[in-house]
């Protein structure tokens, strides 16, 4: 996945803590019919470093990356129950559509 040239995969890392990775996201820019699509995936932050604006970082980090690849909008999902996720998304500019999102199982 990380070697995929539709994938942009973001990491913090503290310079407090040895360089430790302290966050992840991961961005997949693809081509459709219709244009250029940016997702967001798996933003990852380590609970002892939440709430010290990596996540929002690495969003906006996503946003900047999709922009200059010529994306006009990034999606994402992220539960109800994820609080604080849906706060951050709300904070950096993302709206919350009303739509039927649909799953089929190939298994």
């Amino acid at each position: 996945m990380v070697t995929s040239p539709a994938i942009v995969q973001l990491i913090a890392r503290d310079p407090e803590r040895g360089g430790q990775i302290v966050g992840t996201l991961t961005l997949a820019i693809f081509r459709i019919p219709t244009g250029l699509r940016a997702w967001i995936e798996d933003v990852i932050v380590d609970n002892e470093s939440r709430g010290m604006g990596i996540g929002e970082a690495l969003v906006r980090a996503a946003l900047e990356k999709a922009r200059e690849a010529g994306a006009r909008t990034v999606d994402l999902t992220s539960r109800p129950s994820r609080e604080a996720a849906n706060r951050l998304y709300g904070r950096v500019g993302f709206a919350r559509r009303e739509t039927n999102i649909y799953r089929h199982d190939l298994n």
